[in-house]
């Protein structure tokens, strides 16, 4: 049962979650992860770290888009790699990119694809998405092609295919990239409104760095685990010290 906004769906004890145990994860000769355990869940998660620490490959393994070589995920106690079938119900993933997720030609009948899992006829799928996109004051977008639509508005369009789905879990890839401010304040007051548990992987640590948890990947490894606040700062910090560890190297080895 969801939530009044702002709240989270179920009481810690029993919160939906993730769990990766002793997770490998390779693409050819490139060891993406090695062993990697992690447990995800409390209500609002980060996900921080350079280009290429494994954030995207973190949730694609999460949603089934990808198999581990070795390990196990599991997704509210269901294994990843055996109730395929389920996930729909229990984890959405916004791509980082909306093209690489967007199919129907218009705004409605994305949403309505997106219930498609529930079993409702199309009729009724979109009428719902009619309502659900009335009671947001956007009416006028039912028709409009995405085509037409900007990229931060085909990248709001995800997100409303998600929440309509209503899964117990959002996977957030790099959800305020392509956002002008007053989209990335929308985006992140309907973050903290929605009842569902949300991890969102971003370089934008303004918008995690009041998380409960933020975890920070480093080359497929977690390098930092906590409270937002402590884990961006030491982020930050790491990414300051840099050029002046750069500086301290020996020429030769600079080379």
């Amino acid at each position: 049962m969801r939530g009044e906004p702002g709240t989270f769906l179920v009481d810690s004890a029993s919160a939906p979650h993730v769990q990766l145990d002793q997770v490998t994860l390779r693409r050819g000769i490139t060891t993406v992860f090695q062993g990697l355990s992690l447990t995800l869940a409390e209500p609002r998660i980060g996900l921080i770290g350079d280009n290429g620490a494994g954030k995207s490959s973190l949730f694609r393994l999460i949603c089934g888009l990808e198999t581990a070589d070795a390990g196990s995920v599991a997704v509210c106690g269901h294994d990843v790699r055996k109730d395929r079938a389920k996930l729909p119900a229990l984890v959405g993933l916004m791509f980082q990119n909306p093209d690489d997720q967007i199919i129907f030609p218009t705004v409605v009948e994305e949403l309505a694809f997106s219930l498609s899992p529930s079993g409702i006829s199309r009729k009724e799928a979109r009428a719902r998405a009619s309502a659900f996109l009335a009671a947001r004051g956007l009416t006028a977008w039912a028709d409009r092609a995405v085509e037409g639509l900007s990229q931060g508005q085909r990248q709001h369009v995800c997100l409303l295919a998600l929440l309509i789905a209503a899964p117990r879990i959002l996977l957030l890839d790099e959800p305020f990239a392509s956002l002008d401010l007053p989209g990335q304040a929308s985006l992140a007051a309907d973050i903290d409104a929605s009842a569902q548990q949300v991890i969102v992987s971003t370089h934008v640590l303004a918008h995690v760095r009041h998380f409960d948890r933020v975890v920070w990947l480093d080359r497929g490894a977690v390098k930092g685990d906590g409270p937002g606040a402590e884990v961006c700062a030491a982020y930050e910090a790491d990414v300051a010290a840099r050029p002046r560890r750069m500086n301290s190297v020996p020429a030769e080895m600079a080379s």
